[in-house]
């Protein structure tokens, strides 16, 4: 069975983005030393950070990512620090996630899905 060309692949807080059958990642979050806000990281290095909603801080260019990944990823970010922030179910971060990428145009991506139960 061959993978889809398009997809996001969880596991633990880490995802990869696969985009035209090649995964990119890991994206990942963690909370910053102060706990005050979240810094997102992209193979372990500090790509923005999330300090309230009115101070969000992302850039992506320094990994040279195609413009597609760059999306996809800054929108299952966003969707995830927002259902950790309001306290959201397993299941309704997940739905988040699709209706987000949906409203997008992407949900091609949303469609594909795996390791995250």
């Amino acid at each position: 069975m061959s993978m889809p060309s398009t997809g996001i692949r969880f596991q633990g807080t880490c995802f990869w983005v696969r985009h035209r059958h090649r995964e990119y990642g890991p994206f990942d979050y963690e909370w910053s030393r102060d706990f005050a806000g979240v810094e997102f990281l992209y193979q372990r290095q500090k790509f923005g950070e999330y300090c309230s909603p009115l101070e969000i801080d992302a850039d992506l260019r320094e990994f040279r990512l195609p413009m597609r990944v760059v999306e996809v990823g800054s929108i299952v970010c966003g969707s995830l620090i927002y259902g950790i922030i309001n306290g959201l179910s397993f299941a309704e971060k997940r739905d988040v996630v699709t209706k987000e990428l949906a409203n997008r145009g992407l949900e091609r991506f949303a469609d594909n899905i795996h390791g995250w139960q």
